[in-house]
């Protein structure tokens, strides 16, 4: 009770002192008032944001990503460096560059194919004659294919070795899958080829490996990918679509973050584990291959028919392997061979950071970022984004520099490195500076692949940074259009609200797919991922089809992803126009009673899927929903006192107090204990989940794993889950009430 009076005569004695100065400055003697109290009160200018949307250039964002993409430039190589170098350029020019940048370096453990000892897929027959070898190289169709630095294709992690078998098709190579060929097939001792999508590209190997399984390969299935498309004559050139030899190139590890610097920055003299020790990586070779050289494989296989759900676009009934070949094809009692030649070893990858200093709050950051480093020339993948953000950089690096604006709060701009290898956490969130990031960021803006088609827009975000980008969106016209973004938005995907109605779509930032990672799930940074995206309606693909290809090239962009550069353009717009918000306005742009309607969403889901289960074992779920209503109701309260004060016009405590209670509500839902398998995922709400059932994930899961073992100590851990997401969401919403 002391302690509460004690706090109370404090708060109190707090804002009498600074309204007494804020009245004494307040009053007319013949001076103005003091620019520290008219910069205090000084809310977002709509004039200013008009003047940034009109000047993102589209020539400007072409010469970007021309200028971007002109070398391949993965990770740590000459590439790499240039167009480290490039940023830094953009970021220091005295005309148009930021208040300072500078470039971060990490020592980081990368994995690559050996230049001298290609990596080598074989079909070898009993007498070691070679009846087929698979293309090392995608087809070169323009000049950008023929650059030397452009990388064989390679399954980043897998390990070296040489190993053969009888060759099985285990479709997306999920754990149900190879259940599924175990009950009729020995599968120890042969080579898997499997199809991307449906489990991570990791998890292919890995779940072979369990069942002994020696060696998988990977390719891009045309049904999946390419409408069906296979022949050359459909694909590019001469469309958008993937070559018969392309191939998808990729990180094949569970955790994001260096593998051996684990809750730590990858530096010079940082304590790393031994490489034995590192998990979720390959235990077995993998190798990616183009979809020509897959449909020589399965259309020579022996065995039973695949189920319906696993055949694809090769002109062939995919069968599932005797283990091996018909009896009738050249390749009858062969085997598979892979000769993989991967190497490990510790190279340097830098960051490069860039800032604009707040005038009013310093202390408080807007982050805006999204990687640099690429597979190969990486135009849409993650050049579009790079674009996107030199040119946001550029407008306002302009306004600053002469003088005709300064953000209220810092803003700062970030060039990751090596996230194609998964580094997309521990190098950003560990540094010291980015240590303070957890306390003193209010959001992050990730602009990853800025444009997969020219469609329409999409977002993924935590539920409080709706809000702020639907304002956006709204400003904003859709590409040769008079519609909004926002509108255009709505019509290709929408959800019915019970607060609004028919709204555009805003995703879940579930799992690790992108540079937020860190930010989201370790930090609890309030965060979202913006992009233009393709009709859903009239493709298939999973993914832009020359993702991590060869393929994806300046020429590729050009032609078939956004000719004009106005998507470019419309998510510099919408993007720019929410980091503005997010900078300049008095009180965050953030709506907790948005969130209370994503959480009720997923009570709702969990009582449907799992609370006769769950009351069967005598584990009740009233807890978690009082705890959503407690929230509901704070919520609503915070928002009734944000429409009824004037905070122009009160002390600035009061508006920074409400904005640390929106800043931190991300935060309120981390527990560092939740999850102890999952790697770098504290958020109880938006963790990576296995479960199909879209709510809360702990939970989700642990009543599925109790489901299929029947064990009461994993129903325990179902209790416990319940327990740990009820008293998240219940510290959550007292960070939203009044101060105790």
């Amino acid at each position: 009770m002391l302690k509460e009076v004690l706090l109370g005569l404090l708060t109190g004695a707090v804002a009498l002192t600074v309204g007494i100065l804020l009245g004494h400055f307040a009053i007319d003697k013949g001076s103005s008032v003091p620019d520290w109290v008219r910069d205090a009160s000084r809310d977002v200018d709509e004039s200013i944001i008009e003047k940034f949307l009109a000047e993102l250039d589209t020539n400007q964002l072409k010469e970007n990503l021309r200028e971007l993409t002109k070398v391949p430039h993965m990770a740590t190589t000459p590439g790499d460096e240039a167009t480290v170098d490039f940023m830094l350029k953009r970021w220091q020019d005295p005309n148009t560059g930021l208040d300072s940048a500078w470039r971060e370096n990490y020592k980081v453990y990368l994995s690559f194919p050996n230049k001298t000892s290609p990596n080598k897929v074989s079909v070898v027959d009993p007498t070691n004659t070679v009846r087929f070898v698979a293309r090392e190289r995608e087809k070169a169709y323009k000049p950008e294919q023929e650059d030397p630095e452009v990388v064989q294709p390679f399954a980043a992690y897998s390990p070296a070795g040489n190993v053969k078998g009888k060759l099985v098709y285990a479709n997306q190579g999920k754990m149900s899958d190879y259940e599924l060929l175990n009950r009729t097939l020995d599968l120890r001792g042969t080579i898997a080829i499997t199809r991307y999508g449906g489990e991570g590209r990791s998890k292919k190997a890995i779940n072979a490996a369990k069942f002994g399984i020696v060696g998988v390969l990977v390719y891009t299935e045309p049904y999946d990918m390419n409408d069906g498309l296979v022949s050359e004559s459909e694909t590019y050139p001469h469309s958008w679509y993937l070559p018969p030899s392309g191939v998808e190139r990729g990180s094949y590890s569970i955790d994001f973050g260096d593998l051996l610097t684990p809750y730590l920055a990858a530096k010079d003299d940082t304590y790393r584990i031994p490489k034995e020790d590192i998990t979720g990586i390959p235990p077995i070779p993998a190798q990616p291959i183009g979809f020509e050289d897959a449909e020589r494989l399965i259309c020579e296989l022996d065995g039973d028919n695949a189920p319906d759900n696993w055949q694809g676009s090769f002109n062939c009934s995919y069968k599932l392997g005797g283990p091996g070949f018909k009896t009738t094809s050249t390749f009858n009692n062969s085997n598979v061979h892979l000769d993989i030649y991967n190497t490990e070893r510790l190279e340097y990858s830098a960051n490069v950071m860039g800032i604009i200093r707040g005038s009013v709050e310093p202390d408080r950051y807007v982050i805006y970022g999204n990687h640099r480093d690429s597979w190969v020339h990486g135009a849409i993948d993650p050049s579009s984004g790079t674009a996107v953000m030199l040119e946001i950089t550029r407008v306002l690096g302009k306004m600053v520099k002469e003088g005709k604006w300064r953000p209220r709060r810092s803003i700062i701009f970030g060039s990751w490195g090596a996230e194609e290898f998964g580094l997309i956490g521990s190098a950003e969130y560990t540094e010291e500076y980015f240590s303070k990031l957890s306390e003193r960021a209010v959001a992050y803006i990730n602009v990853d692949i800025s444009v997969f088609a020219n469609a329409t827009l999409r977002a993924s975000a935590s539920p409080a940074a709706q809000s702020v980008i639907f304002t956006a969106s709204k400003q904003v016209n859709a590409p040769g259009t008079t519609t909004t973004v926002y509108e255009n938005w709505k019509q290709y995907s929408n959800r019915t609200s019970p607060n609004y109605g028919i709204i555009p779509n805003v995703g879940f930032l579930t799992g690790a797919g992108s540079d937020y990672a860190g930010f989201m799930h370790y930090l609890g940074i309030t965060s979202m991922d913006i992009s233009y995206y393709y009709d859903r309606s009239k493709t298939r693909a999973r993914i832009y089809p020359a993702y991590h290809t060869s393929y994806d090239t300046f020429d590729y962009a050009s032609t078939y992803i956004d000719p004009g550069f106005t998507s470019h353009q419309a998510v510099a717009r919408t993007a720019g126009n929410v980091l503005l918000r997010l900078a300049d306005s008095l009180l965050l742009p953030f709506n907790c009673s948005d969130y209370a309607e994503s959480l009720e969403q997923y009570l709702s889901q969990a009582v449907t899927a799992f609370e006769e289960k769950l009351a069967a074992k005598g584990i009740s779920m009233e807890s978690l929903r009082k705890a959503v209503q407690l929230f509901r109701d704070t919520a609503t309260k915070l928002d009734r006192l944000i429409r009824d004060s004037d905070l122009a016009k009160e002390t600035p405590l009061k508006a920074r107090q409400i904005n640390d209670q929106l800043m931190l509500l991300d935060r309120a839902f981390l527990d560092p204990l939740a999850f102890p398998e999952q790697y770098g995922f504290r958020h109880v709400i938006w963790a990576s989940r296995s479960s199909s059932v879209p709510t809360f994930p702990g939970l989700a899961d642990a009543v599925e794993k109790a489901e299929s073992t029947g064990l009461k100590e994993d129903w325990d851990q179902a209790h416990k889950h319940i327990s740990i997401v009820t008293q998240a969401i219940a510290g959550a919403a007292h960070t939203l009430d009044d101060v105790i």
